[in-house]
């Protein structure tokens, strides 16, 4: 004799603490619940990378960028100098035989020439710091700690190099040698000087608040875990 062939339960006839479930989710639960090694960062749980926060080209590679764009930009200040020489007022001077030898003053006691010299470094390094901004960010459409003081660093190196740049250009120091050279009474122009050495901040700060601002308005955007959905026909790290 043979015994009785026993058909296996029904699903709904097992003890409702038994629990039963679809081979894909018991397969899941011999891992544990949250993947193969009981940890969210092991496997792409929410669709992402478990890294998804090293999302940046490495510390050295910003450094190294950083670098290249401080000495690209501070060379620009050669060209600065040389506008400013260029563009900025004249400041007319005077020599004069007097008992105790020559003597320079300004031919125009009232005149804004000397404001005018400053001005014009001020406007140009303003507009230095615009395109080296744009500049930057065209090239990396990123921020960054290091390509920020990169930027910064430049831009003040290259309003250093332009303002020396521009008092090489300009007239001699000597002012006396040049009124002897000019003759008595003669109007001569004075040495190219920077009355107002704030000026020199003019190209970093106007660097870095264009930066900013583009990296605000079209920089990219951090990902928020959390706002992410899961995959469609893909349940979260708990099932549904």
């Amino acid at each position: 004799m043979t015994a009785p062939l026993t058909p296996p339960p029904h699903p709904r006839d097992q003890s409702p603490h038994q629990g039963w479930q679809p081979p894909a989710a018991a397969a899941g639960q011999a891992h544990g619940p949250h993947g193969p090694h009981g940890s969210y960062g092991s496997h792409d749980t929410y669709g992402i990378s478990g890294s998804y926060g090293q999302d940046g080209p490495g510390m050295k590679t910003e450094v190294r960028e950083a670098a290249v764009v401080a000495v690209v930009v501070a060379f620009f200040g050669a060209l600065l100098g040389v506008l400013w020489w260029w563009l900025a007022p004249r400041v007319p001077l005077v020599g004069d035989v007097g008992d105790e030898g020559w003597v320079v003053y300004f031919k125009d006691s009232e005149g804004e020439q000397a404001a005018g010299v400053d001005g014009t470094f001020t406007l140009l390094a303003l507009a230095f710091g615009l395109v080296s901004a744009v500049a930057v960010f065209l090239w990396r459409r990123r921020g960054g700690v290091p390509l920020v003081v990169g930027l910064a660093v430049g831009g003040f190196l290259g309003a250093l190099l332009a303002w020396r740049v521009g008092v090489w250009l300009g007239p001699t120091d000597d002012v006396i040698a040049h009124a002897k050279e000019a003759g008595k009474g003669v109007a001569f122009s004075a040495p190219l000087k920077l009355g107002a050495k704030g000026a020199l901040l003019a190209w970093p700060l106007g660097a870095l608040l264009v930066h900013l601002g583009l990296t605000a308005l079209f920089g990219p955007r951090d990902v928020d875990p959390y706002q992410l959905q899961p995959p469609a026909g893909q349940q979260g790290p708990y099932g549904s």
